[in-house]
């Protein structure tokens, strides 16, 4: 979705295309293994995009890249010269939606080309930047070995680890990981709005390590992590939160925890009663679309990942636990690749029968405006026009089973077609929006709109 210069090279875009069907990867089951009891639920996701530094990705450290067939992230030159890791330890943070004590962690090598080895892996508690706190740093095993080598287009879930999280509204893990040898082309997620940290290449092994003091580099990526499971004693549910770079954060605040899903997963611990666990994750990728038309001539369609109609079952139906999708997705078939309001709304046909088909259900949000944007045809009076149609057939077709009024409570009544004034400005960088992307203002506005009891009934 937002324009960035291209980084570096061709090759990481033909490799993406390449790699595509690995979002088919199976997963492992998600329930009672490792000898443990007790439900499984997804406590955090990241869902992988593609090959580094193909994506979308905001306030990255590093310079842009190279002029190209596109738009990539800027480049992580000083931790990644070679864009790759090589014995190097990745230290990434996350943000658990509930609490618990014990967590499977899905370490991610699907749009890689070759073998990746992880010769150590921790998770603990982070206790300020790149530090974990002391007593909680926990070594992580895969089918008992401290070391696992996750092949091309796989991915790989760990033994339970006990790590205690009494307080998920302030607690964060850091998932520490030692790429052994060189990786080659890296898995990521491009706009993580959270820093993480990472050492430089061809310094060993530094998972055990609480102080931050060898991670001299930041990111505001994720890498090679797509998935934390929380084993929950009582009823578990999760809610997907299903979507483009509106539901990824862009323009959230750094660090804020404030993208919609985070203000409604707050929303629903207020309200929800002391034995029922309701997850709120967030499946979503900068500039994804839901169908395959790609982009339109000069746009870079693999910077967009795999279309929601291609990583469905990976990111929902292939989840532990899932009772409910909210889908916030079309804009940029729309004003990305010129597609029409009814392409768009047969990809959502397709989506809601294959999501009611595994007995989840699935709210339908309305797609949030964006008149006035510079690039694509995002700004135009006709894509407008088509967002409008597929709006109303999302409030009145009768395929959902809800709707959140997305639209209703971020379009600027005295200038139709716009975001509010208030909405459209960069909650991360500063200065004015780009007139597509809410800020976090909009963010409460429009977790405002989800109905919580309607949620509660779905968990």
């Amino acid at each position: 979705m937002r324009r960035e210069r291209l980084t570096r090279a061709v090759l990481a875009v033909f490799a993406w295309a390449v790699l595509t069907p690995a979002v088919a990867v199976a997963q492992e089951p998600v329930t009672g293994a490792g000898g443990s009891s007790g439900a499984w639920i997804d406590a955090w996701t990241g869902s992988a995009q593609g090959v580094y530094p193909v994506g979308y990705s905001v306030a990255q450290p590093g310079p842009p890249g190279p002029a190209g067939p596109g738009n990539t992230a800027p480049l992580l030159t000083a931790a990644f010269p070679d864009n790759q890791a090589r014995d190097q330890t990745l230290r990434l943070i996350v943000h658990p939606s509930v609490a618990g004590t014990s967590w499977r962690i899905r370490l991610t090598n699907e749009f890689g080309t070759r073998p990746v080895t992880f010769g150590r892996a921790y998770a603990g508690l982070q206790s300020g930047g790149g530090n974990v706190a002391a007593g909680t740093n926990r070594a992580l095993t895969f089918a008992g070995r401290r070391s696992v080598t996750v092949p091309a287009g796989r991915t790989v879930l760990s033994d339970p680890v006990s790590v205690p999280v009494t307080d998920a509204l302030s607690q964060h893990l850091a998932v520490s990981l030692h790429v052994a040898g060189a990786s080659g082309p890296m898995t990521w997620h491009a706009a993580g709005f959270t820093t993480s940290y990472l050492s430089g290449q061809n310094t060993g092994d530094h998972t055990a390590d609480l102080a931050d003091t060898a991670f001299p580099y930041s990111t505001t990526s994720w890498f090679f992590v797509s998935e934390v499971q929380v084993r929950v004693r009582h009823r578990g549910a999760t809610v997907v939160a299903f979507g483009d770079s509106i539901t990824d954060g862009f323009f959230a605040t750094l660090n804020g925890d404030d993208r919609w899903p985070d203000v409604l997963q707050r929303r629903l611990d207020q309200a929800r009663p002391a034995d029922r666990r309701i997850s709120v994750t967030t499946e979503a990728i900068g500039g994804n679309m839901v169908t395959r038309i790609g982009r339109t001539p000069g746009g870079c369609t693999p910077c967009d990942g795999p279309p929601a109609l291609d990583r469905l079952d990976r990111d929902i139906l292939d989840r532990p636990g899932v009772r409910a999708v909210i889908l916030l997705e079309g804009i940029n078939d729309l004003g990305g690749g010129g597609a029409t309001a009814e392409q768009v709304i047969t990809g959502y046909r397709e989506i809601v029968r294959r999501v009611h088909a595994r007995g989840i259900k699935i709210i339908g949000a309305t797609l949030t405006p964006s008149a006035g944007t510079e690039f694509g045809l995002y700004g135009t009076a006709e894509t407008d026009a088509r967002r409008r149609a597929v709006n109303d057939f999302i409030r009145t077709s009768g395929l959902f089973d809800g709707v959140a009024d997305f639209a209703a409570v971020t379009e600027d009544p005295a200038r139709p077609g716009h975001l509010r004034p208030e909405f459209d400005t960069n909650s991360t960088v500063g200065g004015p929006g780009d007139h597509l992307h809410p800020n976090r203002a909009g963010f409460l506005a429009m977790a405002g709109a989800v109905d919580v009891a309607q949620l509660r009934r779905f968990g």
